[in-house]
């Protein structure tokens, strides 16, 4: 079934002067225009696009990639405000993105980067954007099992890491100890569950558990970083936690298990000064 606001995989059916005709099923023939076609389709290609409508409530096909679909949740730029509501840069060129003002949590203002969940609104059929998230959240009770990947949305900086969106689905805290690179909201991040907290909030790590694998890919690394810096580092058991982060983007008890492992493996010597290979 076609789902506008989605990608969606569609059969051509019909070649025009202004582009091409797809199936849409029950909605009929739906117009991908000619700058969108990609060079060499034809008559019963089938080609993956973008649907949404238009401002006369058209149904579109485009190969432009919007920065949202349906279903998910991303900081846009309000480009314009009138009595309506807000318009958001989706990627869409022919069209923006309305957050009618009913679903702003506060006046949103043209320039502006707002969190928004992006959703078809049941009266109009039409797709929109709400900045009211939570309603979106938590919704249903999370069923991740530890250690599992999931994608995650970097939405807030607090006193104890950052909140973030997992899965377009549930709130989630990534804890400042855990982060070893730069984190920013509005970044798309791969992360871990470590724990499915009693009020179903999620805690999540940017890498996996487990210390053999991460001392082991640690290694390598340290390994790597020796060899193009001539054979020596001048990092070791005193250095400071900040600087040993920024280099390997790791925490120092793990530098120093994953130090250790080369120490015993004879691929490294532990000098007061710092590391060096043999």
């Amino acid at each position: 079934m076609l789902q506008p606001g989605r990608y969606n995989t569609l059969r051509v059916v019909k070649e025009v002067d202004f582009g091409i005709y797809l199936d849409g099923g029950e909605q009929g023939e739906i117009l991908m225009p000619a700058k969108y076609v990609p060079e060499g389709t034809s008559v019963d290609d089938e080609i993956e696009v973008f649907v949404y409508y238009d401002s006369e409530d058209r149904l579109i096909a485009t190969t432009e990639e919007p920065y949202i679909i349906v279903g998910e949740f991303a900081f846009l730029e309000a480009k314009s405000v009138n009595r309506v509501g807000a318009f958001l840069d989706w990627g869409i060129t022919a069209k923006d993105l309305l957050v009618p003002f009913a679903e702003q949590r506060a006046p949103m203002r043209e320039g502006g980067v707002y969190l928004v969940y992006a959703y078809v609104d049941k009266a109009t059929g039409r797709i929109a954007a709400s900045a009211k998230v939570d309603k979106f959240l938590d919704n249903e009770p999370p069923s991740y099992k530890i250690n599992q990947p999931v994608e995650l949305l970097v939405v807030q900086e607090t006193e104890l890491g950052y909140k973030v969106i997992v899965e377009n689905k549930h709130w989630g805290m990534l804890y400042r100890n855990e982060i070893f690179s730069p984190v920013e909201p509005g970044d798309y991040l791969t992360g871990y569950v470590r724990k499915v907290r009693d009020d179903d909030k999620l805690d999540i790590a940017l890498q996996p558990a487990g210390y053999k694998k991460n001392v082991g890919d640690l290694s390598q690394k340290i390994l790597d970083a020796l060899a193009a810096a001539g054979g020596f580092l001048p990092y070791g058991d005193k250095s400071d936690a900040a600087e040993i982060a920024a280099a390997f983007g790791c925490s120092k008890k793990n530098f120093k298990k994953a130090i250790g492992t080369l120490y015993k493996a004879h691929r490294i010597m532990i000098l007061p000064e710092g590391i060096k290979a043999v």
